[in-house]
């Protein structure tokens, strides 16, 4: 819970944010003349499969309220790659009990925005922002770990 400040009174309140997850998707080439799929398709699948994870995965501290995927997955051109990506938006409002909750939002490869819709002011301790930036760091261990082992496949 986070420290709000309603006039002379502090009170403990949750936080409500709507998070935007762009998801990648790759042309996939089917086998022999059938079955290839589109990137916007490959993008729209990713999509589908990542928010039923996150819905349906209890994960402490969370709480989803709502979701949007209705808008349409897009193209640009990746200058790294030298190749055109596809990519399917998703819009998530959810509640957390605390920012460190919020942070294995923010250090997700997909992540692209983040609004916070409750409360709208909030009283961080030092205590706070030192808990914050261990959760941080613990992320972005985990995120290198995993980015380790998909290059050595």
């Amino acid at each position: 819970m986070v420290k709000v400040k309603l006039g002379d009174e502090v009170v403990q309140s949750k936080i409500k944010f709507k998070v935007r997850f762009d998801f990648r998707g790759e042309y996939k080439p089917g086998r022999f003349l059938f079955g290839g799929k589109s990137m916007e398709q490959s993008a729209q699948d990713t999509r589908d499969e990542q928010i039923t994870l996150l819905k349906n995965i209890p994960l402490q501290g969370i709480y989803f309220e709502d979701y949007d995927i209705s808008a349409e997955p897009y193209i640009i051109f990746d200058e790294n790659l030298n190749e055109r990506v596809a990519f399917a938006p998703a819009f998530l409002t959810v509640n957390a009990d605390s920012i460190e909750d919020m942070v294995k939002f923010i250090m997700r490869e997909e992540f692209r925005k983040l609004e916070i819709i409750e409360p709208p002011q909030m009283l961080i301790t030092n205590k706070d922002l030192e808990r914050i930036l261990f959760k941080m760091n613990e992320e972005f261990k985990n995120q290198l770990l995993l980015f380790s082992k998909k290059i050595k496949k």
